[in-house]
């Protein structure tokens, strides 16, 4: 059993954390109630989402052509575009071009692709300060944290932990409220703003016909990392195409939605460059980082490239009866959830993360509330199915699971020996529906047995 899976399963206990339950089923709510909201400004939201998924799965089908024509127009725009494999090379030019700076202070707005490539311990050991500059993002920083969530950082605190922290880290008050803290947080940040030599944004989208880049926030932390350095840095996956500027609203009302519940997000930017001469605000540099990471892998297979569609709405964590007991951590990635358990072991390895395909009820609630139609359970099930072919699992469990297939071929398999054999069979492992439940008993006479001896046959 590999190492991720025992720390998985034994980070699973945090379901019966009742106080961790009951911060995060809290905030769940909250935005459950939103979202519902949200989408009733749709007369037709099934065409909207039918709509966001062809254009998403048109790029994701031809991702080359449209990376080129992003290029190309980004080159235009006078952007520089760095192309990078994996997170170290991503890392690698990131700190080739702060060093050619002397940059020694770095804003970051809320980007998980900077946390997939550890963007922060990186520049930290290379004597640069990254600030988080999102309220969500600087409390977990400030705790020494990763992000909970892919949309709200700080979801499993609550405004007691906030207040708690923030008394240890700044001796602000105990009893702090939630507006006083942000407003000490705003204090902070200000200065780090206009001191900032680098400001780092990640992409919600990336335009192809117009090479420029949109962001969507409600802090206006986004734009203040961008208005005030003098370098903006963007570091983007390649899958966050799409065709044209013609389809950001679509995309902004549909991500707005599903993952806070509003009609539009409060901040809504596009950028197409550096300042231009007769501009006195804005970067003088703009460099767009375009990571693969495995992502062309993906790109790749027959079904899975749909999972490129994603726009990280978080909206299937948010119904996932998985995550909203186990939490984000649990899974000890940075992509959580069931778009997580999908992508993650293709980019990590499924030899160490197949186990994430498993944390799963296939209930289905994900594909339903996808904005983008990704068929996320099924495509659950065709990784457990990658995982059996290629033997990934232990021993036992590949012996069972080859036991499972034959005795359930036919019935006449199942029928071989009697309901007390096949209890003796099913308790040989005790725990495995875990120690708070009992495997039901089978019944000494299968169905079909029973059924053939009441007609006579």
């Amino acid at each position: 059993m590999p190492k991720t899976k025992d720390i998985f399963v034994e980070d699973s206990k945090i379901a019966f954390d009742k106080k961790h339950r009951k911060t995060i089923n809290f905030n769940i709510s909250r935005y459950d109630a939103a979202v519902s909201k949200g989408k009733l400004r749709y007369t037709n939201l099934e065409l909207a989402k039918q709509r966001a998924s062809y254009l998403k799965e048109k790029v994701a089908a031809n991702l080359g052509r449209y990376l080129e024509e992003f290029e190309k127009n980004a080159l235009k725009n006078n952007i520089s575009v760095i192309w990078a494999r994996n997170g170290e090379e991503a890392v690698s030019e990131i700190i080739k071009v702060l060093k050619k700076e002397n940059a020694r202070l770095l804003v970051k707005s809320k980007s998980m692709i900077s946390e997939e490539i550890e963007l922060n311990e990186n520049l930290e050991k290379s004597g640069i300060e990254p600030v988080e500059t999102d309220l969500g993002e600087f409390i977990v920083q400030v705790a020494g944290e990763k992000p909970y969530h892919i949309l709200t950082p700080a979801m499993h605190k609550s405004k007691e932990d906030v207040a708690e922290l923030f008394h240890k880290k700044f001796d602000t008050p105990e009893d702090s409220t939630p507006t006083e803290l942000t407003l000490f947080v705003r204090k902070v940040l200000r200065k780090k703003f206009t001191s900032a030599q680098v400001g780092v944004t990640g992409a919600n989208f990336l335009i192809a016909d117009k090479g420029g880049v949109a962001l969507t926030e409600n802090e206006g932390n986004g734009i203040m990392s961008v208005a005030f350095p003098k370098i903006h840095i963007v570091i983007s996956g390649i899958e966050k195409l799409i065709p044209s500027i013609n389809d950001l609203p679509l995309f902004l009302q549909l991500l707005s939605a599903h993952g806070t519940g509003q009609q539009v997000t409060v901040y809504n930017s596009l950028f197409t460059g550096p300042k231009k001469d007769n501009e006195s605000n804005g970067p003088e540099k703009m460099i767009v980082v375009l990571l693969d990471n495995n992502r062309t892998e993906i790109a790749k297979e027959k079904e899975h490239f749909k999972a490129l569609k994603c726009i990280r709405c978080g909206a299937c964590l948010n119904t996932c009866p998985i995550y909203k007991n186990v939490g984000g951590y649990t899974y000890g990635v940075t992509y959580t959830g069931p778009i997580g358990s999908v992508i993650t072991p293709f980019m990590n390895g499924f030899k160490n993360y197949n186990h994430l395909s498993y944390a799963c009820s296939v209930c289905g609630a994900c594909s339903e509330v996808c904005p983008v139609k990704i068929p996320l359970h099924d495509l659950l099930l065709l990784n457990r199915k990658k995982s059996v072919e290629n033997n990934y699992g232990t021993l036992a469990w590949n012996a069972g699971m080859k036991a499972y297939e034959w005795a359930f071929k036919k019935r006449k398999n199942v029928d071989l020996v009697n309901g007390k054999i096949k209890n003796k069979i099913l308790k040989t492992n005790k725990n495995v529906l875990g120690n708070q439940k009992e495997f039901p008993e089978v019944a000494q006479k299968s169905f079909s047995k029973t059924w053939k001896s009441n007609l006579n046959l």
